[in-house]
């Protein structure tokens, strides 16, 4: 029996039901062997609610094994999801909306009682919520309310994900008093015609607008940035590295990521791949879709150059600007072995 998506936790629970008689079809969303044939029950339903599945049991998944995440500042922490995955849903390159295709939310109160059963079994001092998105609008109104009358502002900085143009300045003023510490964006590329082919859905001036509200606000913010796209050539992708640079000697953003582009089988991206013979690499040896190497060729046929940029982009970290302006803002000894780290 293969689970091919969805919510996936609550086919294989009822996955065992059928396997034990209790029902008499098997779920939609599952590939499974009836004699030789292969079959499949079905396009996985969007009939579950979030709220009914049980808190994730971190002694059972080990939660103390996952300590070492160099850009928590507060320990112990733990990651939460508040959606699967992503309210967006749109990027060309991201895989999460089609293991997700039917975008599914908790409600505030169950979040915040998760929340609260981490602060009173764990001493959780720090949440990250890894939903692709976190949401914003109402709902983010709400949380950051539950989490000031809970007084859990106090006893924990929280951390997500987060997309460029949705939120306006008096939304990052609340999350910093409800206890926002970090916000992850994707910058992806500073280039506005590969923003619009990855159907991002922003503009480079959201990305300068939403870094310097967020610093107003006294948020953290840290970049993500893709290198290798096979529409760019290496100046193309050190526009993206000069923008990241100037945003974090500016002090308008705190940290970032560089990866190198993976074409993941199922995505628009790697589709279009096939379609226009993109590849770099045999696109079936899956075995080298693991970021040490580029997968698809660039627009100056200088894959390696091109990812080259990866590395240096670490570099912005090393330049006597950045380090003063981190230095200055150092206000605790958690900030200080944060930036040891």
């Amino acid at each position: 029996f293969v689970i091919t998506g969805g919510n996936y936790d609550f086919v294989l629970k009822d996955l065992a039901k059928f396997l034990n008689k209790k029902t008499q079809r098997i779920p939609k969303g599952v590939y499974y062997r009836s004699d030789k044939l292969i079959m499949n029950s079905g396009k996985a339903e969007d009939k579950y609610k979030l709220d009914d599945a049980p808190f994730i049991d971190r002694e059972l998944t080990k939660w103390r094994l996952y300590q070492d995440e160099y850009n928590i500042s507060r320990k112990p922490y733990f990651y939460i999801m508040s959606g699967r995955d992503c309210w967006w849903g749109k990027c060309t390159f991201c895989s999460w909306p089609r293991m997700y295709p039917c975008f599914n939310f908790r409600s505030v109160e169950s979040v915040l009682d998760e929340i609260g059963f981490l602060i009173k079994r764990y001493g959780a001092r720090e949440i990250f919520d890894d939903s692709g998105t976190l949401m914003v609008g109402k709902w983010l109104r709400e949380l950051c309310k539950g989490l000031i009358e809970r007084g859990y502002n106090k006893k924990i900085k929280y951390s997500c994900n987060m997309r460029f143009g949705v939120l306006k300045q008096e939304d990052y003023e609340l999350m910093k008093k409800a206890g926002f510490r970090l916000l992850k964006f994707g910058l992806e590329s500073a280039n506005q015609s590969t923003l619009d082919r990855l159907e991002k859905g922003i503009k480079i001036s959201d990305v300068v607008e939403g870094c310097e509200m967020a610093h107003k606000a006294g948020l953290t913010t840290h970049l993500t940035m893709i290198i290798g796209y096979p529409w760019e050539t290496k100046k193309d992708a050190l526009r993206t590295f000069e923008l990241a640079k100037s945003l974090m000697q500016s002090g308008n953003a705190d940290l970032l990521q560089a990866t190198v582009l993976m074409p993941y089988p199922g995505t628009p991206l790697w589709e279009d791949a096939v379609k226009n013979n993109w590849f770099y690499i045999d696109h079936k040896d899956y075995e080298k879709y693991d970021q040490r190497e580029p997968v698809l060729n660039t627009a100056d046929n200088d894959p390696k150059g091109v990812a080259s940029v990866c590395g240096k982009t670490y570099t912005i970290f090393l330049t006597p600007k950045y380090i003063f302006r981190r230095f200055i803002n150092m206000r605790s000894w958690d900030d200080v072995l944060l930036n040891l780290r």
